[in-house]
């Protein structure tokens, strides 16, 4: 064992870890490991070779190996997606971050060219986009190069084998906790100040953030089976209590909260989106990057779109500070969770690409590189996302389900001509049943269902349906947990995909592009269901029935209850809207009225489409930087928000029925 900074020799340390392994697999090493011996906690001998990997680590390093599992559970899970990068190039199960090496992969293509704030009556466009050059990138997004060199293993060890990687991690706490002169201990509580120095964080409160959620993890346990297929358990350790002050004593800033919206439990600082007046290139007025309001005083907020920002945090942040391009609400960032608001929650920012949506919801920006297979988030920003979620959603009496907490590829085009442009962020690779369960609304089976609805629930590791065009178009992705689900015409694998002809107006086939929301269904979506056959269900989907495999032994779906929509008796077909705007009486002097234009879909006699909510015809009339002209336009119409494909659709109660759905 050591505790200097000196590696040892490559052939001494895989001696040391294959001598190790062999004994965390005999259940040998359980005195050597996790807390102190006062705290009376054993540890379980590991039960694969990844956790015979931490076994290994913790005891070359002198690391708590509680204290490495937690830290690896919050960066990853224990997964190590393939060797892939995460969305900040990130690494193996202690994501081990190389940014360079992943920047220098990552495909940036794909994505729809929607315009963000989705008005015709003022369009904003998008600024070009510039790489960061290596010195740009912060030391945060750079802890490979450097457990290479404590560890002596080589970047590509790091980056490939999780074993190497789990070393390189406890390498890196090691190293934490000597440049604190913390003295090496077996108790966790006292690792407490090194662990948020591995978060990355600058300022204290998202170090101290990260810790406390670090810590958390390791009084709970967990255990799991990771994506390689490894069981890797954590024993509960209760009753710690760490040194908090520790953080205090690291000399790290305090970051301006300003006067920011956002619950106690997460790190949140102020960086305001700019509301400037500016001149267009042609020199006309022209204003960005928001528009203010009075919600919801003057308009409820009644939904939260999630995205991810294809972008590191250092530019994301110059974009929203940018007077003349877009907003968003908040920012996460990935490496550590920490949050940055930017625009107020009473005003409305650009981010949708549809106004009407826009003008009711808060947009969360997940910082994010890639658009492959292997592009996953860490728990870390999981978990803050999920406090900041469920604070907005007490907040303004949001609902917590998946007709109100909407991916941004599951807004809808404002009119046939923006459906093809609609972003498909943040993809097939978002955990949303993970997200949920920290909501504390994890999908299941609804009791006395009757089987009329179903929400779509497959089990996110095991559910590995092909894509492609991930690095290059049409070439195969890895194979990768995923949260959709596809939907075809017949009940049979090889049969064709649903068609979507709003993306593609010409009828083309749908395709398995990892980009392709045309034939998908997401997890914690509900539709209604239209026949079963053997292992199959079908629901209705786009005004077709659609296929999707559902097998009872590994299903991808639950029975569930709710209120669904179909045609008013006599109906044969009823349109659907990507927006739901007031009737044209309904609009006064001064403000132009905005035309209540079909989408090419319909509900067809007998079809069955679940109901999210129930709203007014509403438009938010906001062309100017003076907010005296501004008006919230409210009509006697009424629409109903229906899940209509993979994204959602409204349509006009008065040409609609509701039904009850299940028992």
């Amino acid at each position: 064992m050591r505790g200097s900074a000196t590696a040892p020799t490559s052939s001494a340390r895989r001696r040391t870890v294959r001598t190790a392994g062999a004994l965390a697999s005999a259940g040998l090493l359980v005195p050597l490991l996790g807390a102190a011996p006062s705290s009376g906690v054993p540890h379980p001998a590991p039960t694969s070779g990844l956790q015979s990997a931490f076994a290994a680590a913790a005891t070359e390093y002198r690391v708590p190996q509680s204290v490495l599992l937690g830290v690896s559970y919050l960066q990853s899970r224990w997964d190590a997606h393939g060797g892939a990068a995460s969305v900040t190039g990130g690494y193996g199960p202690m994501h081990l971050t190389d940014a360079r090496t992943a920047l220098a992969s990552a495909p940036h293509h794909g994505e729809g060219k929607e315009d963000p704030r989705g008005d015709t009556s003022r369009p904003a466009a998008p600024p070009a986009t510039e790489v960061p050059e290596e010195s740009e990138i912060p030391a945060r997004l750079r802890t490979l190069p450097r457990a290479a060199e404590l560890s002596g293993r080589s970047a590509e060890e790091l980056r490939t084998d999780p074993a190497a990687n789990v070393e390189g991690g406890a390498a890196l706490l090691a190293a934490a906790q000597r440049g604190l002169g913390k003295p090496f201990s077996g108790d966790p509580a006292d690792w407490y100040g090194a662990i948020a120095r591995f978060s990355g964080a600058d300022d204290r409160a998202t170090a101290a953030t990260y810790a406390n959620d670090v810590f958390a993890v390791i009084r709970d346990g967990e255990r799991r089976t990771t994506d390689a297929g490894q069981r890797v358990t954590l024993a509960p350790v209760p009753g710690l209590k760490p040194d908090a002050a520790q953080v205090e004593r690291m000399g790290l800033r305090r970051a301006p909260a300003g006067e920011t919206e956002c619950p106690k439990s997460v790190s949140c600082e102020w960086i305001p989106a700019p509301y400037e007046e500016f001149k267009d290139p042609q020199g006309n007025p022209d204003y960005g990057n928001h528009d203010l309001a009075d919600r919801p005083k003057s308009q409820s907020i009644d939904s939260i779109v999630i995205h991810d920002t294809e972008g590191r945090w250092e530019g994301v942040l110059k974009l929203v500070q940018d007077p003349t391009y877009v907003s968003w609400h908040y920012t996460l960032r990935s490496t550590d969770g920490h949050i940055a608001q930017h625009v107020k929650a009473k005003d409305v920012a650009w981010h949708a690409g549809n106004w009407y949506v826009n003008s009711k919801s808060v947009g969360l920006e997940h910082e994010g590189f890639l658009t492959a297979p292997d592009t996953w988030y860490t728990e870390a920003m999981y978990r803050t996302s999920a406090r900041l979620v469920k604070y907005l959603a007490k907040k303004y009496d949001i609902p917590l389900d998946r007709q109100h907490i909407l991916g941004h590829d599951n807004v809808q085009g404002t009119l046939t001509s923006t459906i093809p442009g609609m972003h498909t962020d943040p993809g097939p690779y978002w955990d949303w049943q993970h997200y949920f369960t920290l909501l504390g609304k994890p999908f299941h089976r609804t009791a006395g269902s009757g089987g009329g609805l179903v929400t779509v629930a497959p089990q996110y590791a095991k559910n590995r349906p092909q894509y492609t065009g991930c690095v290059k178009p049409g070439e195969t992705c890895a194979p990768h947990g995923s949260a959709a689900v596809r939907v075809h015409t017949e009940p049979r694998d090889d049969a064709p995909l649903i068609k979507d002809i709003g993306k593609r107006p010409g009828g083309q086939d749908s395709t398995i592009d990892v980009n392709d929301t045309g034939a998908r269904l997401s997890t914690g979506q509900q539709y209604a269901v239209a026949d079963r056959e053997g292992d199959w269900t079908a629901v209705w989907y786009l005004g077709q029935k659609a296929w999707f495999k559902n097998p009872a032994e590994q299903p991808t779906a639950v029975d569930a209850k709710g209120l669904v929509v179909t045609p008013k008796e006599g109906t044969s077909e009823v349109p659907v809207y990507g927006r739901a705007y007031p009737e044209k009486e309904a609009y006064p002097a001064g403000v132009p009225v905005q035309a209540v234009s079909p989408l090419p879909y319909k509900i067809l006699a007998g079809q069955r489409y679940a109901v999210g909510d129930k709203v007014p015809g509403e438009y938010f009339y906001s062309p100017t930087f003076e907010t005296a002209p501004h008006k919230v336009v409210r009509g006697k119409d009424m629409y109903y928000v229906i899940q209509y494909g993979h994204r959602v659709g409204y349509v006009r109660a008065a040409d609609v029925q509701v039904a009850q759905s299940g028992k």
